[in-house]
């Protein structure tokens, strides 16, 4: 069994003349869950489908579950963005489809999730409300007993406390099924909440990925007075810097020991790591 859920090598799609993915390197590890964000056009829906196999890249090669993507279908639970449920079939007659295309389907596991979420099992999906028509979509995701969830985007029309419930949920499949989860998002605050791996696209292109810890532990906000600041820290691979009210204020990740007087440095959070490589990719674009 391969290490990796999703592994990529100079991945590239193209629509046209716009590129949509450039020359992508990834490797996504087994049991984790994968945050992958980015702006409106970054990449993310067309990362996922390549991986579903529901588009083929312009060049190079990806991988996943150890195989060619579209081949292993019945390992891969997907929930598109607009959280797909077909509105004139029933809550019950979803489980029905969704066991007579899946042969590993798990009725009990449907059926269990159904009840705890109080979804009628007679009510038409179109009549559901939108946070109830996630929770359709990603139970019959998971019922497949998928070794890889793919969602792309699906709680972003949801309100704050339908989405919280949501990643919950995908949290407690992840965790029963012993699966991976790769969950595209525009909302920091829901990767910040549920994921332990990140992958960050801007401008077609990868800027950063790896274990969330190891992020965290290698990147800083670094302070000095400007007056007399000749150069940037060394030692630093700086990802932003802005002047301003007499300070400089530097972005960066550390391959080595951190510079001292006159720098100072802190401890940055999740969504401002984050922020600092897409405003890079952005000012390079």
């Amino acid at each position: 069994m391969p290490t990796e859920v999703i592994q990529a090598e100079g991945l590239t799609k193209r629509y046209g003349r716009r590129p949509a993915l450039t020359d992508c390197h990834l490797t996504v590890p087994r049991g984790r869950v994968i945050g992958l964000v980015g702006p409106n056009g970054a990449g993310k829906s067309t990362l996922l489908q390549l991986a579903c196999g529901l588009i083929a890249p312009s060049s190079g090669a990806l991988r996943v579950l150890g195989g060619r993507p579209g081949t292993q279908l019945s390992k891969v639970g997907f929930v598109a963005q607009d959280t797909p449920v077909y509105a004139r079939l029933t809550v019950a007659e979803h489980l029905k489809l969704g066991a007579r295309l899946n042969p590993g389907w798990d009725a009990a596991l449907a059926n269990r999730r159904i009840s705890q979420l109080g979804l009628p099992p007679g009510q038409q999906a179109g009549r559901l409300s939108g946070g109830q028509r996630a929770q359709l979509a990603l139970t019959v995701a998971a019922a497949k007993r998928p070794e890889l969830l793919i969602l792309d985007e699906p709680a972003a029309a949801l309100d704050p406390l339908a989405r919280k419930d949501f990643l919950r949920n995908l949290l407690e499949f992840v965790a029963e099924l012993g699966a991976s989860a790769v969950l595209s998002s525009h909302l920091l605050s829901d990767v910040e909440r549920s994921c332990d791996h990140l992958i960050v696209l801007g401008n077609s292109r990868v800027q950063v990925a790896g274990d969330v810890r190891e992020l965290l532990a290698t990147h800083y906000r670094l302070t000095a007075p400007t007056t007399g600041l000749d150069r940037l820290p060394t030692g630093i691979e700086v990802i932003q810097a802005e002047h301003g009210g007499g300070q400089t204020r530097v972005i960066g990740r550390a391959h080595g020991q951190l510079p001292g007087a006159p720098w100072v440095a802190e401890r940055i959070e999740l969504e401002e790591l984050a922020l600092a490589y897409l405003t890079r990719a952005a000012v390079a674009a």
